[in-house]
């Protein structure tokens, strides 16, 4: 391993630092930044409390809005939503939200500070089917709201895609252990190890006042033509991988990644944290049309990933792979040791004896309701969260709350 897989590679800011990052703050009123976070974090006023050295109050902003605050700081592409209105673009760039807003979170947990509180019971409980973030957020905004929920979670340790999903060099374990210690303070219990299927969900209906389903796009798709080729794996899967094993695998020198979002970026990345010498993403979208956050694919360029953009495999052959332009007549052929497809991930919603297309609406069924990357719109963790927000008060109304 030539680095740290679970160090960070974004530096944190200092109290020097982020007193001059929050500085540049235009203090708009009316702030667009505000106005474009999914999750509501509302950006201005959390920056405007730092400006005052007002810590603890940044964090009441941030907490009272997003569950998963120290999650999304290190994780949002805040270049699409809250920093592309920053009205400081029109002179320098952009203020570094996320660094600012990861400060704030940091600073809570130093300081040991406890800003969510359990509402007053209501008598009323509330199953939800995966412990990602859309899930852990509806369980801290249903908790607030008095109600009683039980997480149920396949894996040993809750956390989804933020722990099986995103390496830790981006966000580390000990992040989504605080988070999930946040939640699980305010009265949540996680059945871990427990899967859910059809039979399972329909006692749960039974069980429960109103069941939440959050079970995201966790399932690895590969190309037909990979298909049972020992050299090929699914992105999420070695991704998974990696994170069960802390980084400790064994890599061979040379890799191709094929696909062009942050699941293919992060793969690339981890494979030159992790030593591999030679790391190829070939992608069939063309770099002005790249799906990977900028963040992400600066990250891979830093880290000495060659990047071929504009060709799609066509050919394999054990090692081998020709790929071909979408556009240009050209063709390229490749050989590596480990081809890492990141080319999608569909729902396990079909399991439960749900319908597997994408909902458009929160309330599925009777007292079923979804949430999360299965209900469509963005597949980012803090649209995640906001769906969650917005699931749990779609469950508060059914059940008679305020």
């Amino acid at each position: 391993m030539t680095q740290d897989y679970k160090k960070e590679l974004k530096p944190a800011y200092t109290m020097l630092t982020i007193m001059e990052e929050a500085g540049r703050c235009l203090l708009c009123y009316d702030a667009p930044c505000s106005k474009s976070c999914p999750a509501g974090t509302d950006p201005a006023r959390f920056i405007r409390s730092v400006r005052f050295r007002n810590f603890k109050g940044a964090a009441e902003t941030i907490r009272g809005n997003n569950a998963l605050g120290a999650v999304c700081a290190r994780v949002c592409p805040t270049e699409n939503y809250c920093q592309l209105g920053c009205s400081r673009s029109g002179i320098d760039k952009p203020i570094d939200i996320g660094g600012i807003q990861r400060f704030v979170t940091d600073f809570e947990e130093k300081t040991g500070m406890k800003i969510l509180e359990k509402g007053p019971a209501t008598g009323k409980k509330v199953a939800i089917v995966g412990g990602g973030p859309a899930g852990l957020q509806a369980a801290a905004s249903l908790l607030q709201k008095g109600y009683e929920v039980d997480i149920y979670e396949k894996n040993e340790k809750p956390g989804g895609f933020l722990r099986n999903g995103i390496p830790e060099y981006r966000l580390p374990n000990h992040i989504v252990d605080v988070e999930v210690e946040r939640i699980a303070g305010l009265g949540a219990k996680f059945c871990c190890g427990t899967e859910v299927d059809g039979a399972k969900l329909e006692e749960l209906k039974k069980d429960y006042d109103a069941v939440l389903v959050a079970v995201g796009i966790g399932e690895a798709q590969i190309l037909d033509m990979f298909k049972d080729n020992p050299y090929a794996c699914p992105g999420i899967t070695f991704l998974a991988e990696v994170a069960k094993k802390g980084g400790e695998i064994d890599l061979p020198d040379n890799a191709v990644v094929i696909g062009g979002g942050d699941t293919a970026m992060d793969a690339a990345t981890t494979l030159k944290i992790l030593g591999v010498q030679n790391v190829t993403c070939v992608t069939r979208k063309e770099l002005a049309d790249f799906r990977a956050s900028r963040e992400e694919l600066e990250t891979a360029r830093a880290n000495n990933v060659t990047i071929i953009d504009g060709y799609a495999p066509v050919e394999v052959d054990g090692k081998e792979v020709k790929f071909k332009h979408r556009r240009l007549k050209s063709e390229l052929e490749i050989e590596a040791d480990l081809f890492v497809l990141a080319v999608g991930q569909k729902s396990s919603a079909g399991k439960l004896g749900l319908d597997t297309a994408s909902f458009e609406d929160i309330h599925a069924d009777g007292n079923v309701f979804v949430a999360g990357d299965i209900v469509q719109g963005d597949k980012t963790v803090v649209a995640a969260v906001q769906k969650g927000k917005d699931a749990a008060e779609a469950i508060d109304k059914f059940l008679g709350g305020k």
